[in-house]
């Protein structure tokens, strides 16, 4: 007979196994005697145990053929430690006119809390049967049927009293006769019940471990200071489901969760952990008794959802199911929380096929050594009628009919959790009592919060898992499975989410046999195709309209599906793009043809400007050069080379000084030039029109030196509008990327109204110098200056109108090409048409240069007024 089968029937069936056990109880108290005694003594008193015992034995032997059983509720020990089952359960509200507690073995038996019961038991009493942990100290229990979270208070307060009482904590109790022996609770398993219970053990900071209650809000130390647990919270198991989720691609699930602490707390936390993803929550809906699951599955099956998420204890999910199975529910997949997903009965279920594709979450399946021969001796029994006496309120099982194969068949959920916690327990009391050497001090007086302090440390091995708890009092390591219920109605495992330093996530795709033989998918709206932004209908987000990017934008769907972003400035892209491409930079190079040609035109206008210059200087007393204006034909000159000097800054990759020097010799240089010709135009017809009618204007304008107080003014008023103008806003360099959406054209910006001041001036000379010369038009035919200049204005405004025309239309990089041409032309119009018809006098009709040829034009043209 196995040391397990022994201690089975401590207080049990089998009146020899009664002797047997207490032979090993007492030798094993007898090998840690002190080393002082004598070894005779020893001898001499084992030799009266063995006698006694066998007189015991044959006594009882007599009772064979009826064996009385006791309480499997009850053992005596050293220490003891209290269970909270729900052997059975109390479904639904009870209403009393008197105050009563429930008695519980009239409710409906629970296989699976039963097993986790019988657990407990086989645990305390393999402890005993160690030589290492507890050497010389014997574990109880006192186990109560917790069948209801409101009425089963009695068992409650047998725990936290000694002898009837409660004790209130003041100075520590000096007499052992009022010291508990109850040193922790292992329990309850829900965490309704455990949430009401729990604040009277954590008055006296009595250790709670419980095995099932994984409410997240018992991980608050303020409020439970004293609570444990060998379970997950319900945040790591809604972890697990939403990777589950997530791992298949569903955006639209219903959350179908019970009516309890557990299940609002569930949901609270699903809610939470789907708030970044791209998970919506289309349905929710609380279950309870009178859930009208025919209307529940039409509002769900309106909402086109297929993926049910059920967070509900065992009894509510199994009434959901075979709710589907009743109402034909099909194709859909369902996800269990760890509380039914190992539920044999109901994966064996008729029709649980039809309703679709389970998987679930799940504790993971621990075999337990020894366990099964435990069950099965303690079950071979055949005990008397009435024979099991209630030793307290709801401490009877009335299960005398279940057989050892029942009881390996029910639902191995939770088992582990009841096995750890037991021994989390026995090694804390371990360290309290100091054990070591094969023994402990039985002198120290125990008391529950010492054995709290020694939990929170707990860090030792069990079946090769590591027991440890966190700040928290949950489990510092640990792991879950993740199943399928096969075509065998079997849960098979499928994957596993384990907690160690990183998470690790795994499921076998290939194990999966789905109702529809691939993947089913769960979405409000279908996905948008690649390069279409999502625009949100309604409150969900997974329920949206997919509108194209525009050019210039794009879209990462891994990061916002619901925004088209900008593009950088140096970026371009297409309608729908995905990404980014860099713009093609463009610019004019001084190594351009076009740009080679310009500036050549530039140099060529200097160099014939030079030569004129020269020409009018060996000429420069000749009618001709005078009638041109003399002195002021080297400032014209001079004005229109210094004004090329702004064609070379039009190539090159633009800099500030560039665009300074692209506008500012020309704006100054060519006021200074059109001023000179507004001078000059006026003079022609003072000389010919007013001079004979305004004499006294002629006088002064000729005393005074007027043309060039005029050009004084013009130089001076635009030196200052520049200075002024550029020391607020000057130009800089400038990137055109609205015109070519894959080009960046490289330029210089002009501050419109800094830059206004300048073009106005310009304008208004050019204007007057108009007016001027066209009043002119009439004077003599070779002697009418006036009309070239007129003409080389019609070539400026024309070349400037082209120019602006060619800006409407065209904005690449060849407009700087095009400006510094209109400069140059600017230049030229009155070099060619200006200077160089006076040049071709000079050097090839001389007989014109003459000074009596031009007093003839004079006279001829006086007598033409006078008639």
């Amino acid at each position: 007979m196995t040391s397990q089968v022994m201690h089975s029937q401590v207080h049990g069936n089998d009146p020899w196994g009664f002797a047997i056990t207490s032979i090993a109880l007492l030798i094993k108290r007898q090998r840690l005697i002190r080393v002082h005694i004598n070894w005779q003594t020893e001898t001499a008193t084992m030799t009266h145990l063995v006698a006694s015992l066998y007189l015991l034995g044959s006594f009882l032997h007599t009772f064979t053929q009826c064996t009385a059983q006791a309480s499997e509720f009850q053992l005596e020990g050293d220490y003891l430690i209290g269970g909270l089952f729900d052997i059975h359960q109390a479904s639904g509200p009870v209403y009393h006119d008197r105050p009563e507690g429930t008695d519980c073995s009239s409710k409906p038996f629970i296989m699976s809390s039963y097993l986790r019961f019988q657990l407990m038991r086989f645990t305390v009493e393999e402890i005993n049967n160690s030589t290492s942990l507890l050497p010389n100290v014997s574990l109880g229990y006192e186990i109560f049927d917790h069948c209801s979270g409101t009425q089963s208070f009695p068992g409650i307060f047998k725990l936290i009293s000694v002898n009837g009482l409660t004790q209130h904590w003041g100075e520590p109790q000096k007499n052992p006769s009022t010291v508990s022996k109850v040193i922790a609770v292992v329990g309850p398993f829900s965490s309704t019940d455990t949430l009401t219970v729990a604040p009277l053990f954590m008055v006296d900071l009595i250790p709670m471990v419980s095995y099932g209650a994984a409410s997240s809000a018992l991980s608050e130390k303020l409020k439970f200071p004293s609570f444990l647990r060998t379970v997950h919270s319900n945040k790591d198991i809604i972890a697990v489901i939403v990777n589950i989720i997530l791992h298949f691609n569903w955006r639209w699930v219903a959350f179908l969760n019970s009516d309890d602490d557990f299940g609002k707390d569930g949901l609270e936390l699903f809610i939470k952990r789907i708030k970044d993803t791209e998970i919506c929550l289309a349905y929710t809906k609380e279950l309870n008794h009178n859930t009208n699951y025919s209307i529940m599955f039409k509002q769900m099956e309106a909402l086109r959802v297929h993926i049910m998420v059920v967070f509900a204890p065992k009894m509510t999910s199994e009434a959901l199911i075979e709710s589907a199975i009743e109402l034909n529910i099909t194709n859909k997949v369902w996800i269990a929380g760890d509380t039914w997903s190992l539920n044999k009965r109901l994966a064996k279920e008729k029709g649980i096929q039809n309703i679709g594709t389970v998987l679930g979450v799940s504790q993971p399946v621990v075999t337990i050594p020894g366990f099964s021969d435990f069950i099965f001796s303690s079950k071979s029994q055949t005990p008397c009628e009435n024979a099991e006496q209630q030793m307290f309120c709801n401490q009877v099982c009335n299960c005398s009919g279940l057989s050892s194969k029942d009881v390996s068949a029910m639902d191995p959920s939770f088992s582990f959790p009841v096995y750890s916690a037991v021994y989390a327990i026995a090694h804390a009391l371990h360290n309290v009592l100091q054990c070591g050497a094969g023994r402990c001090d039985d002198n120290i007086t125990i008391y529950p919060h010492m054995v709290l302090a020694e939990l929170k440390k707990s860090n030792f091995t069990l079946l090769n898992r590591s027991i440890q708890f966190n700040e928290n009092g949950d489990p510092k390591y640990g792991s879950y499975s993740i199943v399928y219920w096969n075509q065998s109605g079997e849960a098979e495992e499928i994957g596993f989410h384990k907690f160690y330093e990183g998470v690790l996530f795994f499921i076998n795709n290939t194990k999966i046999r789905w109702y529809k033989n691939k993947v089913p998918t769960s979405l409000c709206s279908p996905e948008c195709h690649v390069g279409h932004v999502k625009r949100q209908n309604g409150i969900h987000k997974c329920c949206f309209t997919c509108e194209i990017c525009p050019n210039g934008t794009y879209i990462n769907s891994t990061e916002d599906p619901y925004k088209c972003i900008d593009c950088k400035e140096t970026e371009w892209s297409t309608e729908g793009s995905t990404s980014c491409s860099l713009r093609l930079v463009e610019y004019i190079p001084f190594t351009d043809s076009g740009a080679i040609l310009t500036m050549i035109g530039a140099c060529t206008l200097v160099g014939l400007a030079l030569a004129t210059s020269v020409l009018f200087a060996i000429n420069y007393n000749t009618p001709v050069v005078r009638s041109a204006g003399g002195p002021m034909c080297f400032l014209i000159l001079g004005s229109l080379s210094l004004c090329s000097f702004s064609i070379f800054f039009y190539f090159g990759k633009p800099t500030i000084p560039f665009c300074i020097l692209r506008f500012l010799p020309f704006s100054l240089f060519y006021a200074v030039c059109l001023a000179c010709f507004v001078v000059r135009s006026f003079q022609i017809v003072c000389i010919f029109k007013i001079a004979a009618k305004f004499p006294k204007l002629y006088s002064w304008w000729m005393k005074y030196h007027g043309q060039w107080l005029v050009i004084t003014v013009a130089f001076v008023t635009q030196a200052l509008i520049l200075l002024v103008g550029y020391f607020y806003g000057h130009p800089k360099p400038n990137n055109e990327t609205i015109w070519y959406p894959d080009k960046i054209i490289l330029g210089c910006e002009i501050n419109l109204k800094c830059s206004s001041g300048p073009v106005i001036l310009l304008v208004f000379l050019s204007s007057l110098c108009f007016i001027f010369s066209y009043m002119g038009k009439d004077l003599p035919k070779n002697y009418n200056e006036a009309k070239a200049i007129t003409f080389c204005l019609l070539l400026l405004i024309l070349t400037w109108i082209m120019f602006a025309t060619e800006c409407m239309i065209y904005r690449g990089k060849y407009i700087q090409t095009s400006n510094a041409l209109a400069v140059l032309s600017s230049l030229y119009s009155f070099l060619l048409w200006y200077f160089l018809p006076k040049c071709y006098v000079i050097i090839f009709q001389p007989h014109k240069n003459t000074q009596q040829y031009f007093q003839g034009l004079i006279q001829s043209y006086t007598k033409t007024i006078s008639q």
